[in-house]
């Protein structure tokens, strides 16, 4: 007799409609990006913290969906589920990007033209495991440990802390946890305002000092969502969607502050945010109900392609850079072809998920969950 795995709980549909948010901004974030000549004329300017949202997002997600059911799930079950829940995606993301990658030759990145293709196939088959690359098989010149996809670098620490969770975290008890959390705080502030540039971007490179970003960027926000999962009492709060994707969009296009002389001021904007704001937006919105139901209809769909479109459009984005590159268009002269970019990442996420992601993460559960 087949018994199938245990039902999963239901959602947040504000905090799925929150992640699909922060994800959109990000492809905005990224297109816009292309145009910026210094971090201080760059629009949406913080776009890049909705990876560290991401993390304490999923952070209080794990918490919800796996801290009680440990008595009957053993570490390997969880990272099982884990891996069917990312990994097609992320196998698809190194696809795209392998398709797209000849045609993003351009003057930022001049020698793609002479990368072999048995190379550039070797990286997407390492990628479909995001096992990290060293700075020899980085075949476009920008550091990456994913060259074909940038963004896979937040899924391997995704991984890094899923991991962290399983064998070691989940076993803390509340006051070991916060302390944790706290450490992970001041390592974040540090970060912040030593930063030479006034910022906490980074971690996507295979270098000791991107490793330290990478693991400073996962480690507090993550934790930090299980902590809140753990300690929340929520409240009853009307408009919660509204009222979390504007603080959203407000804190990720908030100006640089500081100045180029003062630019720890921007270190500490940021560390305010992670630390303090984002952990807000989400008790906001697990305090929320959704009312109507053209608000449930759009939060389930932005909730469906929040991780398709950030594990998928960043390929887009570098033939777009390219173009802005080699054709030097005004901000203005650009709008249709940005368009362009930004409805056809909706739609290849979209496609990705309906076509691909859900048939095959349904095959996966299947496969190795379903136990005779």
């Amino acid at each position: 007799m087949l018994s199938s795995p245990a039902p999963t709980k239901p959602h947040f549909p504000i905090l799925d409609g929150l992640r699909g948010v922060a994800a959109v901004t990000v492809v905005a974030f990224h297109l816009l990006e292309a145009h910026a000549t210094t971090h201080f004329d760059l629009m949406i300017n913080h776009g890049y913290l909705a990876v560290d949202f991401f993390f304490l997002l999923s952070g209080f997600v794990i918490g919800y969906a796996y801290d009680d059911r440990w008595n009957k799930m053993s570490v390997g079950r969880f990272l099982k589920l884990r891996f069917i829940r990312l990994q097609p995606m992320v196998v698809m993301g190194m696809i795209v990007g392998a398709i797209c990658f000849y045609f993003q030759d351009s003057p930022i990145w001049p020698t793609i033209h002479e990368v072999p293709v048995f190379k550039m196939l070797l990286v997407m088959l390492v990628g479909f495991t995001l096992f990290p690359l060293p700075l020899s098989m980085d075949i476009r010149g920008w550091q990456e440990m994913h060259p074909l996809n940038g963004p896979g670098w937040s899924l391997f620490y995704e991984y890094v802390a899923n991991i962290l969770y399983g064998y070691v975290v989940r076993r803390f008890s509340n006051l070991a946890l916060t302390m944790l959390v706290v450490l992970s705080a001041a390592a974040l502030l540090q970060l912040g305002l030593t930063s030479p540039q006034g910022d906490v971007i980074g971690g996507w490179a295979l270098t000791p000092e991107q490793i330290r970003v990478g693991l400073t960027r996962v480690m507090f926000p993550f934790f930090a969502g299980l902590l809140l999962f753990r300690y929340k009492k929520l409240a009853t709060i009307k408009h919660g969607f509204f009222w979390c994707s504007l603080l959203i969009l407000l804190v990720l296009a908030m100006p640089r502050l500081g100045g180029e002389n003062q630019v720890w001021i921007n270190g500490l904007y940021e560390s305010f945010v992670i630390i303090f704001m984002f952990p807000l937006i989400v008790f906001m919105g697990a305090s929320s109900q959704l009312q109507g139901k053209r608000a449930t209809q759009l939060c389930k769909f932005l909730g469906e392609i929040s991780y398709p479109i950030y594990i998928t459009h960043y390929p887009i984005i570098y033939i777009y850079t390219g173009w802005v590159h080699t054709q030097k268009p005004s901000l203005s002269a650009a709008y249709p072809t940005m368009l362009l970019a930004f409805f056809a990442s909706i739609a290849l996420a979209y496609g990705c998920l309906k076509l691909y992601d859900e048939p095959v993460r349904k095959w996966l559960r299947n496969k190795f969950l379903v136990r005779a």
